[in-house]
Formats: C-alpha cells, structure tokens, sequence
C-alpha cells in the first residue's frame, strides 16, 4: 500500500516507528552512548525561550579567525527570521544584532542558514539565504553591516533553503537543498520529497539551474549535509529520510558533484534528522542530529554520532554515540550548528525545549572534545563485554 503522510514546512507528522529489526538490533549494540547532556557547565544559552517565544531552527558559521561566531535562527516552528547573534569568544558569550538586519529580513521564513564564501578575486562575503524562492541578506564586511540582495526565484522554490554547501575544487561552491514535487499515483496527486544542487562560480552572487540529485521511490530524502572524504577524492551526501519507516540516505561523487551514486540506507548510528558535522584534527567525524533511529535509547534527543569516513563508506556502525541534549518537548529539536576550535573543541548548537514546564524551546551550545570522550566511551564497551 502506498504510504500515507503530511507534509508540512518540511516535518512528517505520523507515527513513529521504534521497533528494531534485528540487524539494527545488533548495531546498537555494537554502539556505546556516551551522555553528557545533564552536564549543564557544558551548555551556553544563546537565546532563551519564553512562555510567548520559541527559538528555533539555528545555523552557525565561525570565521576563520576561530573566535568571531554568528548564529541565525527563525521564530516559531518554521516561522518568520529576524533574530541573529555574534559571539567574539567563540561561542562562550553573545550579542544580538536583530536590529543591524535589513527590514526585509523578519519577513523571511523557515531555517535561515549561514555561510562564508570568498570569489575568486578573494572577496570575502556573508551570505543568509533563507526558504521560499531564497531570500538572501549578505554582508561584505565581516558582518558588521547587511543588506537584502534579490531572491534566487522560481526555479529555486524549496522547502528550506541550502542545508549544506561545500567548496569544490575549481573554487566554485555546491549548494544542496530539498524542495516538494507533486506526482500522480494511481489517478491521485501526491506530493514528496526530492534533494537538488546547484553551484555558484562568483561567491554566492549568481547561482546555476538547480538540477534534481536524489529522488527515491517510496522514501522522501531530504535535509542533505554535504562534506568531502579525507583524501578529498570524494563527496558524501547524508540525507534525513522523511518517512521515517527505516535508516537516513547517503550517496556519493567521485566526480565533484557531476554524478551521485544510488541513494542507500546509513549505518543505523547515523539515522536522524538534519545531519551536520565536522572532522577532529585526527580525522574523525562527529555529526549531529535529531536521534530517530528505531530502538534508541536516545530516540528524538539531540545527539552526535563519532566515526570515521570509513565507517560511512563501508556501512560499518562507527564508534559511538553521544547524548547531547535532553529534549523535553520529544521530537521537536535538531537542526544543528556545528563548529570545531583548534584545540579540538567542538560547539554543537541547536534548539531545544531545554527544561520542562512552560517554556518554549532555547537555543542552545554544548562544548566537548573527543578526548574528553574517547574514555567514557570506553568505560561503556568494557561494562558491555563484561555484561
């Protein structure tokens, strides 16, 4: 029968299922869960909720010189943008600059995200794009002033706007994003999901015609995160899987984006909803997300899985998971932002409903090294081969 769902600003309203198959069964328990999410000294608020106001949907970018730290963020469940933050330490502390936006700004909607793409006279600029036809605000000088710049139009219609861009290697930046199309079955139209790319050769002014990258039949990619092997030879897409009956999606280019490989299931450890990740400096990946992996102990909590490339590659179940945050309002967190410092501090932030009771969801830092965790993890296989 075919498969029955609503589809709204991107989110499947339907049940979820957590009943394990056997072989996710065994997966999970190859996979420590290291938690840290009640380690409050961990955590940095960088914008509060409210009984009135929910703070949702956040993206980061850390500049270069590894302290400036901008933070965008949307009002409401896919709601109106407007609200940005600026932290010059890093993350630890942070000013608002809502009134440094264009006015056409609050009038944008739905996961604004943030990048740093440099032309190839070597100008440096900020870009926000945001859902719709892509509305973009950018600044040129390191984020101290902005400006509204023309929507991409029509042909860039989507859902939310570029969940990833990676530089390729002729300069040029590929932007991903996942859009809605309508199809008939069997005499009626639906409507899925489906994942597009697009690059742009000139920093972010102009963009190519989008071209559709993922379509699969009975499953709704969408929400890709993007990143390049450690050798560079290779591209990884990672893909949340909106229906939500099974894994996350991952395909692959050898050929800078020209082809994709065949979308196929995640390793179990990496399914969840909007991935984002970054490498440690002994390359590892840690990748964050909404936690929907059937059987989970940590089952729509804001979590981060610890691997290698090689892991994803060969469907291995990597080394470990790791609790990030407690969701006290279920579902309803991820999307989030991930940064790494030289010393191999990494800044996860999301939002979350961060304590029960009347307020609505934060938006909110955990901080971490994999060599705080790398023991823990350990503890936990050793207390699983003794059990």
């Amino acid at each position: 029968m075919k498969r029955r769902y609503l589809i709204h600003l991107g989110i499947l309203c339907a049940s979820s299922l957590t009943i394990a198959t056997a072989a996710e069964k065994a997966e999970k328990e190859n996979l420590s869960v290291v938690d840290i999410s009640k380690q409050s000294e961990r955590h940095v608020v960088v914008a509060a909720g409210t009984e009135e106001i929910y703070q949702g949907h956040p993206t980061t970018l850390l500049l270069p010189d590894k302290k400036t730290m901008f933070a965008v963020w949307s009002i409401g469940h896919g709601g109106p943008a407007g609200p940005m933050g600026r932290s010059d330490d890093a993350g630890l502390t942070w000013k608002r600059l809502d009134d440094r936006m264009p006015p056409g700004y609050k009038h944008h909607r739905n996961c604004p995200s943030i990048y740093r793409l440099v032309d190839p006279a070597g100008k440096e600029r900020i870009w926000v794009f945001s859902a719709g036809r892509m509305p973009r605000i950018v600044s040129e000088d390191r984020g101290k002033t902005w400006k509204e710049m023309p929507q991409l139009g029509i042909d860039f219609e989507c859902v939310m706007t570029f969940s990833s861009i990676v530089q390729l290697k002729d300069g040029s930046y590929l932007g991903m994003y996942h859009r809605m199309f309508s199809h008939e079955v069997q005499g009626k139209i639906e409507r899925d999901l489906e994942v597009m790319q697009s690059r742009t050769t000139d920093g972010g002014l102009t963009w190519s015609k989008p071209t559709l990258v993922a379509r699969v039949e009975d499953k709704a990619p969408c929400e890709p995160f993007v990143f390049r092997s450690p050798d560079g030879k290779e591209l990884c897409c990672l893909m949340r899987e909106n229906t939500h009956k099974g894994r996350s999606l991952m395909m692959f280019s050898s050929d800078e984006a020209k082809t994709w490989s065949k979308p196929q299931d995640t390793p179990w450890g990496l399914t969840g909803d909007r991935h984002a990740g970054v490498y440690t400096q002994d390359n590892r990946l840690v990748i964050a997300f909404r936690d929907t992996a059937r059987g989970s102990s940590t089952h729509h909590h804001f979590v981060a899985w610890v691997g290698t490339y090689d892991d994803i590659r060969k469907g291995r179940p990597g080394q470990y998971r790791v609790k990030l945050l407690h969701s006290y309002a279920g579902h309803d967190c991820g999307y989030p932002g991930m940064e790494i410092l030289d010393d191999g501090t990494v800044i996860a932030t999301t939002y979350i409903k961060y304590k029960p009771g009347k307020k609505h969801q934060s938006v909110i830092s955990t901080r971490f090294t994999l060599a705080e965790l790398d023991p823990l993890a350990k503890e936990q296989d050793a207390r699983r081969k003794d059990r």
